[in-house]
């Protein structure tokens, strides 16, 4: 990463916490112990089902939030605060621009993960009778990495829409993927059972859209099961090759935009 880049991210991700996105912490904090507390009133055979599946939910949640709602106003703002100008009328080209505001709001959404994570295995220590980890809570850790890897695409898929749309209009768009690839495979199940131009157009929207239902193994992990290994590095693969997709549509976008 040049100084550019580094620096655009550095304050991308300082202009993040001004916009208050750490009070988050504040609510997760707060759902999570009281969460903890009332489901320590449930059979002592659920409750840890329990609090993993709220946890991890919550910080999928927050983080989608946060990466939707600052990630559609990283171009807009800028334009709207005439800084953008300026900062590219420094020797500053448009694609670090594009990768500055990338990193620096990837950097927020990673920082706050990793705080609400503590919050969950605080929870989990708090509904188990030890304060020990025991070997399920290591897949918890492989969970919280895949929804940081969601947080990537969002985060890339949020600067797309916002290199070319207004703000609300990137906000639906990418709620609108988010929640389509939610469901991708079982939009490729009903591909499979389409015929015809259906079945080739729900074919190809299955395969455009991202995977988000394999980056997803909440439920799997709270019920204790294994995940297997080649699927850490298809899926952080999958996500990175997604990504720079994305981000090489955005820039492409970006560079042919008339700024005035």
């Amino acid at each position: 990463m040049n100084s550019r880049i580094g620096y655009i991210a550095a304050n991308t991700f300082r202009e993040a916490v001004r916009d208050r996105v750490l009070y988050n912490l504040i609510a997760f904090a707060l759902l999570l112990t009281g969460a903890a507390v009332l489901v320590g009133q449930i059979s002592i055979d659920i409750e840890r089902l329990v609090v993993i599946n709220l946890g991890l939910t919550a910080v999928s949640l927050f983080g989608l939030v946060i990466a939707i709602f600052i990630g559609i106003g990283l171009v807009s703002k800028e334009m709207d605060k005439r800084t953008l100008y300026t900062v590219l009328s420094r020797p500053v080209r448009r694609w670090e621009f594009i990768a500055g505001k990338f990193f620096g709001l990837t950097g927020t959404l990673v920082v706050n993960a990793a705080l609400m994570a503590i919050g969950v295995f605080a929870a989990i220590s708090y509904v188990s009778s030890h304060h020990a980890l025991i070997a399920s809570d290591g897949w918890v850790l492989l969970a919280l990495y895949f929804i940081v890897l969601e947080f990537v695409i969002i985060t890339a898929l949020a600067l797309f829409f916002s290199s070319f749309s207004s703000p609300l209009l990137s906000a639906v768009f990418t709620f609108s993927l988010f929640v389509i690839g939610t469901f991708s495979e079982d939009l490729r199940g009903f591909a499979k059972m389409a015929h015809g131009l259906t079945g080739l157009l729900v074919t190809g929207i299955s395969y455009v859209v991202p995977n988000f239902s394999a980056l997803n193994i909440i439920d799997q992990v709270a019920h204790g099961h294994g995940v297997a290994t080649e699927l850490i590095g298809l899926n952080t693969a999958y996500a990175l090759i997604y990504t720079l997709a994305v981000l090489a549509g955005a820039t492409l976008i970006f560079e042919r935009r008339s700024l005035k």
